[in-house]
């Protein structure tokens, strides 16, 4: 079934860096925001690497992004999908993540995984000149990485934002 991504990355001129992912859940998707099934670790690991509470609702979400210099965003625009499976993507459009790096002040992407490391490298590293560092997956699907040690993959973000403190401490 093709399905098409309906909300906007969350950026501001102060994000420094952008994480990637492929494409949003179908629990995302309801929800109309990024990283919304209850088992999803992304928000507990960047807590955790940055410090402060983990944000429960979709405005303490983008403010705790905003505040700490952090973009997110998908690489697809739009795709074939069956439920959440990212191995059953095709047809891809994707969004326009040069057109965010040419009006933002982001240095560093990241990639949330494996495939949308590999779908950033075929559709926007070029427009981009970036590379991705990618980090492993924080979905649940990726059950081979505890939470712990998801944790200690994420914390290049807090060095690459500078919060040598909060770095120190973890």
């Amino acid at each position: 079934m093709r399905v098409r991504h309906t909300f906007e990355p969350v950026w501001d001129g102060n994000s420094r860096i952008l994480i990637l992912g492929s494409f949003p859940s179908v629990k995302s998707r309801e929800q109309g925001f990024y990283y919304g099934h209850p088992r999803y670790r992304f928000w507990k690991v960047l807590a955790a690497v940055v410090g402060g509470p983990e944000p429960q609702t979709m405005e303490e979400k983008k403010a705790f992004l905003l505040e700490r210099g952090i973009a997110i965003w998908d690489v697809i625009a739009s795709c074939e999908i069956e439920g959440s499976s990212d191995s059953s993507i095709r047809d891809v459009i994707p969004n326009d993540i040069n057109g965010l790096m040419e009006k933002s002040g982001i240095r560093r992407i990241y990639a949330n995984g494996a495939k949308a490391g590999e779908l950033y490298r075929r559709y926007a590293e070029k427009k981009t000149g970036k590379e991705a560092v990618i980090l492993p997956s924080t979905s649940p699907a990726n059950a081979a990485w505890s939470l712990e040690r998801l944790t200690e993959a994420w914390k290049v973000i807090a060095q690459e934002l500078q919060f040598p403190r909060l770095y120190d401490r973890i």
